[in-house]
């Protein structure tokens, strides 16, 4: 299952992924589209992790979520 991390911050919001390599490498962060994002959700294949930096909050969302969660937090193009 693929994770994905929605930042919110005070400018707006990205989303990234953690790619985990061989344990003598760092592990690499990429900032994704939320069209790509979107996309996996859709299927089912992943969950996202939702952090406001201000508040330092976190809000985990996958395909059990309640649909006001996802439309709130997430928008229109995850349902």
């Amino acid at each position: 299952m693929n994770k994905y991390t929605k930042i919110i911050g005070v400018k707006g919001f990205y989303f990234i992924k953690e790619f985990y390599k061989i344990k003598h490498h760092k592990n690499k962060i990429r900032e994704l589209s939320e069209d790509t994002v979107a996309k996996f959700f859709k299927k089912g294949d992943c969950e996202i992790e939702v952090y406001f930096e201000e508040t330092d909050k976190t809000i985990l969302i996958d395909d059990f979520s309640s649909k006001e969660d996802i439309k709130k937090y997430l928008g229109k193009k995850f349902l």
